[in-house]
C-alpha cells in the first residue's frame, strides 16, 4: 500500500476554503479513503453547520444527530469531544438562546488579569498582602480599608 497521509496534515487541518490547489488536491485524493483521519475529518467540516442555526430547537437537534454519529464513528478521540458536548448540551442551548450575543470575553480578561497578579506574587507573604495586588491590578473594585495598612 503506497503512503497515503504523507504531506497531507494541513489539508485535514485547514479550512477548506483556506486550502492551496495543491492541497485541495492532494484533499481529494485522501477523501477516496475510508481512514480514521479521513472520517474524522468529515465528522468536524459536517460539525461547522452546527453554528449557522438560529432555532434552539433544531440546534439540539443537530447536536445529538451529530454526537450519535460520532458514537458510532468507533473513533475514540471523536467520541470524547462528543461525551464532552452532550454534557455541555444546555449551554450550548443556551448561547443560542441569548441570540449569540453574550460572550465571555469580560470574564476571560478578568480571569487572565487575576492569574497574571498571583503568578508574579513579589514576595507576598500574608493572603491580605496578595488580595490588595488582586484590588490594586483590577483597579475599579472598592478597596478593604485595610488595604495600605503595614503590620
Amino acid at each position: 500500500m503506497e503512503p497515503i497521509l504523507t504531506h497531507s496534515r494541513w489539508c485535514l487541518l485547514k479550512r477548506p476554503e483556506n486550502l492551496t490547489s495543491k492541497e485541495e488536491v492532494k484533499l481529494i485524493d485522501l477523501l477516496r479513503y475510508n481512514l480514521k483521519a479521513v472520517r474524522s475529518y468529515l465528522l468536524q467540516e459536517d460539525f461547522q453547520f452546527f453554528w449557522d442555526y438560529v432555532s434552539t430547537f433544531w440546534v439540539g437537534e443537530c447536536l445529538d444527530l451529530w454526537c450519535k454519529r460520532v458514537m458510532r464513528s468507533r473513533i475514540e478521540p471523536m467520541k470524547k469531544v462528543a461525551r464532552m458536548l452532550r454534557s455541555h448540551r444546555s449551554l450550548l442551548l443556551n448561547w443560542f438562546r441569548a441570540r449569540k450575543t453574550i460572550s465571555s470575553g469580560v470574564m476571560e480578561g478578568l480571569n487572565n488579569k487575576l492569574k497574571m497578579t498571583t503568578r508574579e506574587p513579589y514576595g507576598f507573604r500574608r493572603f491580605r498582602a496578595a488580595e490588595s495586588a488582586l484590588y490594586n491590578m483590577v483597579g475599579t473594585l472598592p478597596e478593604p480599608e485595610w488595604t495600605h495598612r503595614f503590620c
